[in-house]
């Protein structure tokens, strides 16, 4: 009975019906000591969300090649700036579930062929438009179009029709049964956009249904957004600015949160940990997710057209040794899947790869290669990317392969070395299925496969069972395609996992925020913005 009366207190006291002197007596008269009524009292009001103030995050993300096209979102800024002045159909929660946004409910029928959802009404986009069935068809056409160069153009190559029926609902075709159809819809390049006249007319448009509005943006530097007065969300988008700013150097980026510059930063260099955890002022928050670092290996540059070569390089890395020394333990070794035990199917009897110096030399010699292998790298991948690629250079050498660190420059690099140069670093968030993970980065139809590995025996096998999984209802015929799938791309492909890493920030005291954090992204998924208040 006591606990129950002091939560109808604490909810009275963070709504404004009682005061703070009024919620100590009632927390006294049920039996706290006045100390613990004090912390009690404090802890509630800091835990309420609160409206105002202006939110400055320094992100380690951030390109002058950046644009606001949501289809083109490469980086961590991108993301969160799609996240705070758009919406999508559904969103994965901070508690990690999925549920619906611009969408009010979707359900499945003919066998997860046919999904069908039902859109809020009364959404407006920024300039005034009430969003309505046409602008996600839309949309999605967008996406979808024979020319478009969107991220999310092989995720939705499953999709054989959308029609509306009516205003405010939606039917997706499909070509085969997905169940995993409502989570590709939360992409982040997905962000419904107003249409004109059925069609997307400018996909760099600022407008979008979000908590905020972009009032100025200079890529790669800064964006200044205003609160939505008329955002659709109770209880979300609290703050009535945010800035973010791309700080990519590791050393101004920390500077920036210990003198006050900024209230957030992401990406926390796990040297620094110690350091800033020490600063009264701030708090350091690390979340554990999906996060991964990799090496990808393009199939079709040599040298890594050569199976044997690719192998060699697989057990020339000492991954342990790289989530002792660059994440400093916060992490875990990878095995060259994009799949961990966090996720659905998987495979836990695949071999390990990891450091053979013997047999990284039985297959550099097979490969019959000589001479130095050139491999690009910039802390604009992952922190302490420059520092792993010495280490993997170092212990490729005990093998008796010469590896050539390509020093590249932060800005633009992910216009202009990933996916592009034959093999650099790279940083993946990670997806929440092992469907969406594969559509996103390594199946033939994507445009973001960075590895290349879309032709030959494994690769297309590997593809079938993708399609086959994606509708396969057993639960057990699911887990075997899963797993040779696992099998085939640690394999054959190009992709070297060489760590997990958690997310690690540090901001300010005065921020607050729900006690569920998400992990899928970075900064609580990338919606600092929404979802964080000031206590």
């Amino acid at each position: 009975m006591k606990e129950e009366y002091l939560k109808k207190q604490a909810r009275w006291l963070s709504e404004g019906q009682i005061g703070r002197r009024q919620f100590i007596r009632a927390a006294i008269a049920a039996g706290l000591a006045v100390p613990s009524a004090l912390t009690l009292a404090t802890d509630v009001l800091a835990a309420t969300p609160k409206k105002g103030g202006k939110i400055r995050m320094g992100s380690s993300y951030g390109s002058t090649t950046d644009a606001l096209d949501a289809g083109t979102s490469e980086n961590g800024m991108t993301q969160a700036i799609v996240y705070a002045r758009g919406n999508h159909l559904t969103e994965v929660n901070n508690d990690g579930t999925l549920i619906p946004e611009l969408a009010s409910g979707f359900e499945p029928s003919n066998g997860a062929k046919t999904w069908a959802f039902d859109l809020r009404q009364g959404v407006e986009f920024h300039n005034g438009k009430t969003m309505t069935a046409d602008d996600v068809i839309a949309t999605f056409n967008y996406h979808r179009d024979e020319n478009s160069k969107s991220a999310a153009k092989g995720l939705l190559s499953a999709i054989k029709e959308i029609k509306k029926d009516g205003d405010n609902r939606v039917i997706f075709e499909l070509d085969g049964g997905n169940a995993d159809f409502p989570y590709i819809v939360s992409d982040y390049h997905i962000m419904i956009m107003p249409s004109v006249d059925g069609a997307i007319s400018d996909p760099n448009s600022p407008v979008g249904t979000g908590g905020y509005i972009v009032e100025s943006y200079e890529p790669g530097v800064r964006i200044q957004m205003k609160r939505n007065p008329n955002y659709f969300k109770e209880g979300r988008a609290h703050f009535d600015e945010v800035e973010m700013i791309t700080l990519s150097d590791t050393t101004a980026r920390q500077n920036a949160i210990m003198n006050g510059d900024v209230d957030f930063i992401d990406n926390v260099d796990p040297k620094t940990v110690t350091l800033l955890g020490r600063v009264p002022t701030l708090d350091i928050l690390k979340t554990t997710g999906t996060q991964h670092y990799t090496f990808p290996m393009r199939v079709n540059s040599a040298p890594f057209d050569n199976y044997d070569l690719r192998m060699a390089l697989k057990y020339a890395i000492k991954r342990q040794e790289l989530v002792d020394k660059i994440l400093l333990g916060n992490g875990e070794p990878g095995n060259d899947v994009p799949v961990n035990a966090s996720m659905p199917f998987f495979n836990t009897e695949l071999p390990v790869h990891e450091f053979d110096a013997e047999k990284a030399a039985f297959h550099y010699k097979k490969s019959g290669h000589s001479g130095a292998i050139q491999l690009s790298v910039s802390d604009a991948a992952f922190p302490g990317a420059v520092d792993a690629a010495q280490l993997v250079a170092a212990s490729a050498k005990e093998a008796g392969i010469d590896i050539e660190l390509v020093r590249e420059p932060s800005d633009g690099y992910w216009s202009n070395v990933w996916n592009k140069k034959p093999w650099c670093a790279c940083y993946w968030g990670g997806r929440p299925t092992q469907d969406w993970m594969y559509s996103a980065a390594y199946t033939s139809d994507t445009e973001w496969n960075d590895t290349a590995w879309k032709t030959g025996e494994s690769a297309e096998k590997f593809n079938e069972l993708v399609v086959m999984a994606r509708s396969e209802t057993d639960q057990a015929t699911r887990k075997e395609q899963y797993w040779e799938a696992q099998k085939l791309l640690q394999d054959d492909g190009g992709a070297i996992v060489g760590m997990w890493a958690s997310f690690i920030h540090a901001h300010g005291k005065g921020l607050a925020h729900d006690d569920a954090v998400a992990a899928n992204w970075q900064s609580d998924g990338n919606k600092v913005a929404e979802r964080w208040w000031f206590a």
